[in-house]
């Protein structure tokens, strides 16, 4: 008998676009939430899972970048594809009160706002990706093109 799974908002706003996806369960470290403690418990390529970070541009307030769970941000990368002369990491206290999404569980899909997502241009050499959920635990799988489909994602090298 296989389990149900409760569906996220970040799946119900794919459903309502009849965008296809997979969703994959892991079991959740508190102690280790990053992707690639989830690529090692979920069983998933590290390449092809995707972090959502939460920056604040000067000009344009807040921003998502989605990159690669191995790589690193580029600030000034994000800046120049945002508009922003600078580019900064939120603080992580403002995360849920932003996104309504907690570290390690935080989507480009159905937070509180639409805020401007930036898509790392890695994600296109790749069939499928797998990002957040919405929550800790759990990641969807889906083609890059659906994504940008999804969110209007900005495609732009964030990442050196």
């Amino acid at each position: 008998m296989t389990k149900k799974i409760k569906k996220t908002n970040a799946a119900r706003i794919l459903d309502g676009l009849a965008i296809a996806y997979e969703i994959k369960t892991y079991a959740v470290d508190e102690s280790d939430l990053s992707a690639v403690h989830v690529a090692q418990v979920s069983g998933l390529d590290i390449k092809m899972i995707f972090k959502t970070l939460v920056a604040r541009g000067d000009k344009s307030g807040v921003i998502m970048a989605v990159i690669g769970g191995d790589d690193e941000l580029d600030l000034k990368a994000l800046a120049k594809a945002s508009g922003n002369k600078s580019v900064e990491m939120i603080a992580l206290k403002e995360l849920l009160p932003l996104t309504g999404y907690v570290r390690g569980g935080c989507s480009p899909l159905g937070a509180k706002k639409n805020y401007p997502v930036y898509l790392d241009a890695r994600a296109l050499t790749l069939e499928k990706i797998s990002i957040s959920a919405g929550q800790r635990g759990m990641q969807i799988i889906l083609a890059p093109q659906d994504l940008i489909r999804a969110v209007n994602a900005t495609v732009a090298q964030l990442v050196q």
